[in-house]
């Protein structure tokens, strides 16, 4: 009868250890976030008009998931348990499994998003000639993408600040050098891109990286799932 490969189990074993360090320190961060009063502090002092605790939650089910994957891995390989294997193999599965159905909807629904953003870009355009508390938050924010990514207003360019234009005059100026990306606005020099291309372009960067990611990923999990599988079929032909 054949015998289970020493190097196979213990590469097995130190990759699945990594792993279930790594989910233990990302469920040990989140769960310190969410009851600690320093942690509550630091998530609660963004935007109010979100839920902060969301992304912690997300961030426990993901490191608990990840410990108990890193814990089946890494005892399956060293008590030889195909039982343990098994389930290692199947939860690694269902991951690869919703990363492709989620890769597959992205794709599909690549157009829909794109108007969606336009919609929802658009419909904010509308605090930039308010002076509420709320719209006065977002233009402290736009003003600074706007220094940054060198671009006027969402829509229409500085046309979108109407009264307000003032205060974002200074952000909107334009410092093309050979003047092409310029245009003039009430007497000013302004940058005659819009922010909602500049944002388009942002994501879509994002977005490639993104996809890079979770390829790299994939093969990681691939890799995963062979070596499990051919240490489960090392250990039933013992």
């Amino acid at each position: 009868m054949a015998g289970v490969s020493g190097c196979l189990k213990y590469s097995m074993f130190f990759f699945n250890f990594l792993f279930w360090v790594c989910g233990t320190l990302i469920l040990a961060l989140a769960i310190w976030v969410r009851v600690s009063k320093d942690g509550k502090e630091i998530i609660t002092s963004g935007d109010a008009g979100t839920n902060p605790f969301v992304a912690v939650n997300i961030l426990i089910a993901v490191g608990a998931i990840i410990m108990v994957l890193g814990f089946l891995g890494c005892c399956g390989a060293v008590k030889e348990s195909r039982c343990m294997l098994l389930l290692f193999f199947i939860g690694l599965l269902l991951i690869l499994l919703l990363q492709v159905a989620a890769g597959i909807l992205g794709a599909t629904f690549k157009s829909e998003s794109s108007r969606l953003l336009n919609e929802t870009l658009s419909e904010n355009a509308k605090f930039l000639t308010q002076t509420t508390d709320e719209a006065k938050e977002f233009q402290k924010a736009m003003i600074s993408f706007q220094e940054e990514f060198q671009c006027c207003g969402l829509v229409k360019g500085a046309e979108d600040w109407g009264n307000n234009f003032q205060e974002a005059k200074d952000s909107c100026k334009c410092t093309d050098a050979t003047r092409t990306q310029c245009t003039t606005y009430q007497g000013n020099s302004v940058n005659s891109q819009t922010c909602l291309t500049s944002i388009k372009d942002l994501v879509e960067k994002n977005i490639i990286i993104v996809i890079g990611l979770a390829f790299g990923l994939a093969v990681i999990e691939i890799l995963g799932l062979v070596f499990s599988m051919v240490l489960y079929c090392q250990i039933g032909s013992k």
